[in-house]
Parts: C-alpha cells; structure tokens; sequence
C-alpha cells in the first residue's frame, strides 16, 4: 500500500508522535525551559567540583536540559521525516539543531574542568552524597577520558575546529547522492532505463547476466572516473582522524574508536584473524554459487543474484504481524506481551507516501516510545526489516529501566537485539516451508546474511585497518595505493571460484561507512553475538532466554563487552565468531543436501 500524501494515510497507519508534544505550545514551551536552564548550568562554571552537592547539582540540571533537547530533536527529526516536503517540520529541525550545536559551544568548558579534579574526589564525594551514586558508572566513564582531555582553551578550539570539519564528507555525500549520475543500461527487455543507487541491487539481482553485468560496470565506471578526487576526499577524512587522535593523545585512530566502547584493539584484531582462518567456507559458498548459477565463472556482478525463487504469496502487514509473533515465540511470553504494545500503542509508522522519508529505522528518546519507521510493502523482506526494528525498538524499551544516564546501550550492543529477532524469523519461516524450493530460498537468505555482514564487513574493517596504518606509518594514499589494497582484500576474501574484476578495486569509493571510522566491524561482531545467542535460544537454553532479557534491561549501566558477558557471549576470544562461522557451515550443509 503506498499513499500519495501524508494526509491520505489513515492515522491507524501512522506513529502517534502526539505523545511526545501535542502542539508547538507545548514545543515552545520546552524551547524556553532548555533556554532557561542555559544560564543556571553556566553558573557552575568553575565551582562544578566545589563540593558534592554542586556536583549532584550541576549533573542534574545538565540532565533535564539533556532530556528536553533530545527530545526535542528526536520529535522535530520524525516529524520531518515523514514529510520532508512540509517546510514547517523542516523549519522545526533546523530551528533546533542550531539550538544544539549553540550549547556544544557554550559548555565546552564542562569536560575541561571536571578533569581538573582527580577521579579520587569523584569517588569521595559518592561516598559522602547518596545522590551521587546513581551517576556512579557515568562518572567512572566520563574519567576514563582523563588522560586524552585538553585545556579549557584548547577544548573550545577543539570544539570550533571539529564544527569546521566534515567538509570531505559533505563532498564524498554530494558525488554519493546528490550529483551522482550513472547513466542508462539495458535492462531485460532491452529498454533503457536509468541506473541509480536505488535501484543498483534491483538490476545486480537480475536472472540475465548482461544486465547485471552493466549494471556492475556502469557503478563502478562512475566511480573510476572520479576515483582521484574520491581518493582525495577519503585521505582527507583519514587526516581529520588522525588530527582528532593525535590531539586527544590516542597512539592510533583504531585506539581512539574503540575507546569509546572500553574495548582493546585485540577484539578487533580476533575478528580479522578468525575470519581469515575460516575464508574456506566463504570459498566453499562461492563453489556451490557458481555450480547452481551454472556458470564457468563466476563473476563479482553474479553474487546478488537468487539462487531460488522466493515463491511465497505478498504478506499484508497484518499477516506480516502475525508471523513475526510466531517466529518469536521461543522470546518467551512476557517479551511477545510488550512486544504488543508497539501496535497498540502507535510506535509504528507503516506505510510510504510521497515525501516520507525511504528505508527503516527505530528512534526515540528516554521521554518517548521507542517508535518504528517503516516502509511496508507486503513482502517476506518487508517482515524481516519490521522484525529487525522492532528488535532496536524492545532493547530501548527494556533499557528504559536504567537511570536516564545508564539508559543508552552502546552501538558495540545495538545490532544484536535487531539480528536476534532477524535470525528467529528466518528459522521459523525455513521450518514452515511448504517445499524444497522455499527451504533453499531461506537457506541461501541466512548464508547471504552472514556472507555480506560477517565476512564483507570484515573486509571493510580490515581495509579501514590497512589504510588508516599506513598513513600513520607515512606511506603515501595515492588513489592507487588505495585501490591495489582494496582489490587484493577482496580477492583474499571471496578466493578463486570467483573472478575479482577490475572495477570493484573502486568499491571502497562508494562505501559511506568509512567516513565513519572502524564503525563497520560492530555489524560482524554484532552479527556474531546475535547467532549464538538465538542459536542458543533456539535450542530451548532456558537461562540463555532468561539472561537475554535482562541483557536487553541492561542498557548501558557497564561497559558493552560485560554486558554481553551477562547473555555467556565473550567477544574478547574467538567463541562467538567461530559459533557463527560454524552455523554458516551448517546451513550450507543442509543446502548442499538440499540439492542433492
């Protein structure tokens, strides 16, 4: 079902974002509250750490202005997404996203002079004030940054340099979207249509070979023509990185990034080198591809393509519903009861009209429902994307338990409650397939799965890994520089039953994760807790379901890698990654049978 306008689509359709603020009175209102507490909260400026109580003070009152601001922009952000033709929502997001980047500036002050005061006086004035304690995990994080703080000069030229910054991203964005033209192919009717990003995978899964073929080339020819100022933009984003770590005293960007996280560089290490010692079941995959696509060779334009048919009928959201129940079930009962509260109460927007923002997302804030964008559209994709945000949407949920400080879980932990849920409806749709045709399809769905996210983002991180090294190590970035490595990972990576050709050495161009440094190895990682927990839960291990729930409760309140200790997922060894390899390997001995 797709709606012309925004005002055509039934308001049974739509998230109730009314609980949030029913009129802009009640916006300005808050407006005028965070403006109004601007000045009380500078007041502290040199007395934060005079005692315990102006400390518990100063916490609280950055607090409640935290809390209206984010829910400020969170309500402004979704308003507008599902209509960005409206200029008022517009006018409304970017009214309050100036709001924000005015206070960054203003209390650049804050960090430079807590780490004035030694975490000792942090943990005396805890003892002494029974406030305090709810701040107490806070507090041992924020003090973690101690030794890569900065002056309070330095900060507030810190903050205006990092303001000034993302120009190479804006750019890499602008050749990305906005001015990206990859001309027209044939398609298999021997039209011509016009390529675009949107609708690149549509055409690389199509069951005539000469059109993915130029579709392949016609993405990756854009690129190659524009691969020295990518290289360019892609070095900049590296040097913008690499001033951030050498101002904030980091000995590398990787230490820097994973900082954040409390996580040391060998869990991103363990990652590369497990996968590496399992790239022959990548390898072995990639065999059976080529032999059910009954190809010569196999080519990196024929790795999209289905291998079987999903013959299943279109799901209407109601019937979509009713599967997702279903393939939960083995949650328990207390997770399917407030699980029913998204519907009941309106988390979700569901179906697409003009101007609505594309894709699907969960969002909300401490002060909200933990909504859902969606863009149904009836298909077994459809229900697997509802599933995936709902899985974000419940780990908010449970995590509002915490203090509002403890509330927000790590994106280490945001993937796995999202997979978890994905990982459960393909196993229940695999064991209610009515023929062999439909277990193959859902059969190949998980192999895909594992293939783009463990082992692709992977590579992705490797690369990263590469090239972030190597300018630290002073070796040049020439564009060729840049392509050679990438196209000598991806030939490690998908092994010798499958030609690498030349354009995807320009692949790394068109990936906009890496102007995001080492974000991408939490997908494999993520992906990898994800299995072994369902994998687990499936098997009917009752302390795994039970100690899932309260993995979901936990928030942020410890450091992600102890919190993922909680649900028996220890990602500082090979465990879970290996789980994961091991259940790929599974699935596909179950499809080679299949084949038979």
């Amino acid at each position: 079902m797709e709606y012309k306008t925004r005002k055509e689509v039934p308001n049974e359709y739509k998230w109730d974002l009314s609980k949030m603020y029913k009129d802009n009175e009640e916006i300005e209102k808050d407006i005028e509250r965070v403006n109004e507490l601007t000045p009380k909260i500078l007041e502290f400026k040199s007395h934060i750490m005079d005692s315990s109580e102006s400390l518990y003070r100063f916490l609280k009152l950055t607090e409640e202005q935290d809390r209206i601001i984010t829910k400020l922009y969170v309500y402004s952000k979704m308003a507008f997404d599902v209509d960005t033709k409206d200029n008022e929502t517009k006018s409304l997001k970017m009214k309050i996203e100036k709001l924000n980047e005015g206070l960054s500036e203003q209390f650049s002050f804050i960090e430079p002079e807590m780490m004035e005061s030694d975490y000792e006086t942090v943990l005396k004035y805890i003892e002494e004030n029974e406030k305090l304690k709810e701040y107490r995990f806070y507090l041992e994080d924020v003090y973690r940054f101690k030794p890569h703080s900065l002056t309070e000069k330095e900060e507030d030229i810190y903050v205006k340099a990092i303001n000034a910054f993302g120009n190479c991203h804006e750019a890499f964005s602008s050749l990305n979207n906005a001015d990206i033209d990859l001309g027209y192919i044939k398609n298999e009717n021997g039209e011509d249509v016009k390529l675009t990003q949107s609708n690149y995978i549509v055409y690389m899964q199509s069951k005539d070979r000469s059109v993915r073929e130029s579709a392949f080339n016609a993405m990756y020819n854009y690129y190659k023509n524009r691969k020295n100022t990518l290289a360019s933009t892609y070095l900049g984003e590296i040097k913008e990185s690499s001033f951030v770590t050498n101002v904030k005293k980091y000995n590398s960007t990787l230490e820097r990034s994973l900082f954040n996280d409390n996580i040391d560089e060998s869990v991103y290490k363990n990652l590369i080198d497990t996968v590496h010692k399992n790239l022959n079941l990548m390898y072995d995959y990639m065999g059976l591809r080529k032999k059910l696509l009954k190809l010569d060779e196999l080519h990196m334009y024929d790795i999209y393509v289905d291998l079987v048919e999903n013959s299943s009928s279109k799901i209407p959201f109601e019937e979509g519903k009713k599967i997702l129940f279903e393939a939960l079930k083995p949650l328990g009962e207390k997770y399917l009861n407030d699980l029913n509260k998204a519907f009941d109460e309106k988390w979700i927007d569901i179906y697409p009209s003009e101007g609505k923002r594309s894709g699907a997302y969960s969002w909300g804030c401490y002060d909200s429902y933990p909504y859902l964008l969606l863009n149904y559209n009836d298909t077994v994709d459809a229900v697997s994307t509802m599933g995936h945000e709902l899985g974000h949407s419940m780990h908010s949920y449970y995590s509002k338990s915490q203090n509002y400080v403890d509330s927000n879980y790590p994106i280490f932990l945001a993937e796995i409650a999202s997979t978890v849920n994905e990982v459960l409806i393909n196993d229940y749709m695999y064991r209610n397939a009515k023929t062999k045709e439909e277990k193959m399809f859902y059969l190949v769905d998980f192999l895909d799965t594992v293939r783009t996210t463990l082992y692709r983002q992977t590579m992705f991180a490797e690369f990263e890994m590469l090239m972030h090294g190597k300018e630290q190590d002073g070796i040049p970035l020439t564009e060729e520089e840049i392509s050679n490595t990438y196209y000598e990972l991806n030939k490690l990576y998908y092994g010798d039953n499958v030609v690498s050709d030349d354009n995807i050495r320009y692949e790394w161009a068109r990936i906009p994760h890496f102007y995001t440094p080492f974000y991408v190895y939490k997908y494999a990682t993520g992906l990898s807790s994800a299995l072994s927990i369902a994998n687990h839960i499936l098997k009917g291990d009752n302390e795994t379901k039970e100690n899932y729930l309260t993995f979901l409760s936990s928030g942020g309140n410890d450091y992600p890698l102890n919190i993922l200790k909680r649900v028996g997922v220890d990602m500082e060894t090979p465990k879970p990654i290996e789980e994961a390899l091991t259940l790929f390997k599974e699935k596909l001995d179950e499809l080679k049978e299949l084949i038979k």
